[in-house]
């Protein structure tokens, strides 16, 4: 009787655990099969969207370089001397150095209309005359807004040999108060090679805003008009939006002669074809709905052969898994039964192997691993905050000794006046003076402390405005020049003539160069040299130096840089971690022998990176330091920067300003 029983009990068992395990194992490949086509559609129109602004933000990049580029090459001597030979020689150095690649540079005699000198031939890329520039005037010429930019579109009953979009700068030549060149240069952008299959960036479309295309994969869609595709309020509406200034993504349907579904994600772009005009372009980024779903086959594949090989395994193991139930209650059932005949020393049968005492073995060990490593992470806890206790109690000992000095100079020297001490008048006014003195020197600790609370407290704000980067350099030398003739060090001051003014907080930058100056000055032997720099570079300049931050840079956006450098005692590379610590200090003693609270780094940094910049430094023991302020350029009167960088790419040597 017990057999059949237990037979019984196995049968039941493996039947509910196996129409309990397969239909939620089927339900769970279905989701997990729906979740990942919704993860990668979701992601294709991320990365899409991501993509069209990229390609807006390049397409405008490319077309102001270019704009820049032409602006500036007819400034040339070799245009506007009259001789074919050097206009041909400069047209072809212009065209192998463009970094966007040029089909064709032309100039073009306005006066004769004739291919003064040609890169590509003698046929006119593009009809030019002076009346393109009859609205500019006078020192306008020069300037990238004085190019002009025309799109060539292929005849109507010509088929596009390519899906490029094709455009001709345009900009005038000036010799003497009249125009008498112009120089045109052809360029072809977006040529549309066949993306990868698992490439997710796109295919690039151009619509303009009156929705003619621009650009397209295909290239007899190149000059055509949204309105005569199938899909025409889609795209209309996709076009309306990304003028509008959305960036987003679109499903389309029939983009292309089969019919089937893409996917558009788009951005828009202000074109400024002339002074006077302006176009709205929008950049799309396209792709198939199958090249965006083309690894969700192999996951497909991939979950067929794990519902096979988990619907193997749970058959087994619910097999295995019956068996071992099954027993133990078998064992347990004839205890039972003998358990009125059994011996004293007889206890329940416990070595049943089974699977969830082993995991509880298993969770047990885990969780020992567990304690051991909360033991250390406790003890590592604990030590930090000794180290942050014993670091607490240096700057209180720092401060209140820093804090004390200055006002017991105070006390001292008003007592004396008070007393009746001094001799004379001239007595008086001297320990005024070193009262007044102290008084600073305690406001200028007591401001750094409260200006480092704010900055932590994220109660600063910024009061950007025009400054004057000349002024600024001079004011802030004059405040540390005192100091500096006290100790015989040489103030030099080295500023880029082509820095004018600079949006940013006057106050906060005034500030953080004097700190930096201050540092200089005091870290300074007698005898020897302070220098201060200012100059314009990029974040690839930035990339080269040591950072307390190490965030990541773009090496193209434009820094101002403000560099105080100093032939000090320097800094041990093994101490540079600590420098910008706030309330650390590289010697922290009471017996040191150069004063502060540790702030002015720290507050320095934390200004810095509130107008969005950073700090770099260097230092060598015994050979100075150099510390920069770098601040992200939001306004520039001549942003000229490829030229200011070419000139900065090598260093520079300060000029001497006498202390006065």
């Amino acid at each position: 009787m017990t057999k059949p029983r237990q037979s019984s009990f196995r049968r039941v068992l493996l039947r509910r655990l196996l129409l309990l395990s397969i239909p939620v194992l089927l339900t769970g490949e279905v989701v997990a099969y729906k979740k990942a086509r919704s993860g990668f559609l979701e992601t294709a129109r991320q990365n899409l969207t991501a993509s069209a602004v990229r390609k807006a933000d390049s397409l405008q990049g490319t077309i102001n370089a270019l704009r820049s580029n032409l602006a500036t090459a007819t400034s040339s001597a070799a245009l506007r001397s009259g001789s074919p030979s050097q206009a041909y020689e400069f047209l072809d150095q212009f065209q192998q150095a463009s970094p966007v690649a040029l089909s064709c540079v032309q100039l073009t005699d306005l006066q004769t209309q004739k291919i003064k000198a040609s890169t590509c031939g003698k046929t006119a890329i593009i009809p030019v005359s002076g009346s393109n520039w009859s609205s500019i005037g006078g020192r306008e010429f020069a300037k990238p807004n004085a190019v002009r930019i025309s799109l060539v579109r292929p005849p109507r009953t010509q088929a596009p040999l390519n899906n490029q979009l094709n455009l001709v700068f345009s900009a005038p030549v000036q010799i003497g108060s009249n125009i008498r060149y112009a120089l045109s240069a052809k360029t072809a952008l977006y040529p549309q090679p066949e993306p990868e299959s698992n490439s997710i960036t796109g295919y690039t479309v151009v619509i303009d805003q009156d929705g003619e295309i621009l650009a397209h994969p295909i290239a007899e869609q190149v000059g055509r008009n949204v309105n005569q595709e199938v899909d025409a309020e889609r795209l209309k509406s996709l076009v309306a939006n990304a003028i509008a200034g959305k960036q987003d993504a679109l499903s389309l349907f029939a983009f292309e002669e089969r019919g089937a579904e893409w996917l558009a994600g788009y951005s828009a772009v202000p074109i400024a074809l002339s002074a006077t005009e302006t176009r709205n372009w929008a950049v799309l980024a396209t792709i198939s709905l199958d090249t965006a779903l083309y690894s969700l086959e192999e996951i497909k594949q991939v979950l067929i052969i794990l519902t096979l090989g988990l619907l193997t395994a749970i058959l087994l193991s619910t097999l295995y898994l019956t068996r071992d139930l099954a027993r133990p209650i078998e064992q347990l059932s004839d205890y039972a039964m003998q358990i009125r005949h059994r011996y004293a020393g007889d206890r329940a049968p416990k070595d049943f192997k089974v699977r969830e005492l082993n995991l509880l073995a298993e969770a047990l060990d885990n969780m020992v691993d567990r304690l051991e490593d909360r033991a250390k992470e406790l003890e590592a806890a604990w030590q930090e905050a000794q180290e942050a206790n014993q670091m607490k109690s240096e700057f209180l000992a720092t401060t209140s000794h820093e804090l004390r000095t200055p006002l017991n100079a105070i006390i001292g020297c008003v007592r004396l006046v008070r007393d009746g001490c001094c001799d004379d008048r001239n007595e008086e006014l001297e320990f005024l003076q070193q009262a007044d003195d102290a008084a600073l020197h305690l406001l200028k600790i007591i401001n750094d402390l409260l200006d480092i609370a704010k900055v932590e407290a994220g109660k600063v704000e910024l009061n950007l405005q025009s400054v004057s980067i000349q002024n600024l350099c001079h004011q802030c030398l004059k405040m540390v020049q005192p100091g500096a003739e006290m100790k015989r060090l040489k103030l030099t001051i080295n500023l880029d003539d082509q820095i004018e003014r600079v949006l940013m907080d006057e106050r906060r930058v005034r500030q953080m160069v004097i700190n930096l100056l201050s540092n200089a000055v005091k870290f300074t032997p007698e005898g020897g040299q302070v220098k201060l720099g200012a100059w314009l570079g990029y974040g690839r300049q930035l990339q080269l130096d040591p950072r307390p931050d190490r965030s990541p840079i773009n090496p193209e956006t434009p820094y101002l840089c403000l560099e105080i450098s100093d032939s000090g005692i320097g800094i041990p590379e093994e101490r540079w971690h600590l420098l910008f610590r706030p309330f650390q200090q590289i010697d922290s003693s009471l017996t040191r022998k150069h004063e502060g609270t540790g702030l002015g780094l720290a507050l320095t940094k934390r200004l810095a990176e509130l107008h969005g910049g950073t700090l770099s430094f260097n230092s060598f023991p015994n050979n100075g330091s150099i510390f920069r302020i770098w601040l992200p350029l939001i306004e520039l009167s001549k942003p000229d920067l490829p030229a200011i960088e070419e000139a900065h790419s090598e260093v520079k040597h300060p000029v001497s300003v006498p202390n006065s």
